[in-house]
């Protein structure tokens, strides 16, 4: 049962991140394509110190939730993963039409993947800390930032694209704790 309830969980999170980037598409168009993957990391890595900032002082001074920061990272963690897919010479500016089979891709490698790391670690995430889970995000952050520094080569280890996506798979868990917990932060 609570896979099945996870399941149905990281679906109505999804929804909600991806309605938001479509409205940002609609009113930004796809700005976003003329970045760099590390620029994109970096915008990451901002939401992430943010919550964190937040979670260790207890308080805030700017109203934004730190739910909209996870959404945030969730979002960028797709833009990075389509940008992955495509190459530097397609254009730019895509439409909704073309963005949105792009995010649905992307987000059904990561549940995929989450599928099947949730069945052999059996719902760990869920007695971990929204905490610890942050500070995860940002050690796969730094990990990223690394590999990029080392221009994508890695010698044993998996490269930026688990990465992304393990951040997805974080965050949605981190909402989904949030939920349950009626946490507004």
């Amino acid at each position: 049962m609570t896979h099945e309830k996870t399941t149905i969980e990281y679906k109505q999170v999804v929804a909600t991140c991806k309605a938001l980037f479509l409205k940002k598409t609609k009113d930004y168009g796809t700005a976003w394509r003329i970045l760099r993957l590390p620029a994109i990391t970096d915008q990451i890595f901002i939401k992430a110190k943010r919550i964190r900032s937040i979670q260790e002082k207890g308080a805030q001074r700017i109203d934004d939730p730190v739910s909209d920061e996870f959404i945030g990272i969730i979002n960028y963690c797709v833009i990075a993963l389509i940008q992955l897919e495509l190459s530097e010479s397609e254009n730019t500016e895509l439409t909704v039409e073309e963005v949105e089979p792009l995010y649905d891709h992307i987000i059904e490698e990561t549940f995929n993947l989450q599928q099947n790391k949730n069945h052999d670690y059996g719902e760990a995430w869920r007695d971990m800390r929204v905490e610890s889970m942050t500070d995860i995000i940002l050690m796969k952050l730094l990990r990223v930032k690394q590999i990029e520094d080392n221009e994508g080569k890695t010698l044993v280890s998996e490269g930026v694209m688990a990465n992304y996506q393990d951040m997805i798979n974080y965050a949605v868990f981190c909402l989904i704790k949030l939920n349950e917990n009626n946490v507004v932060i």
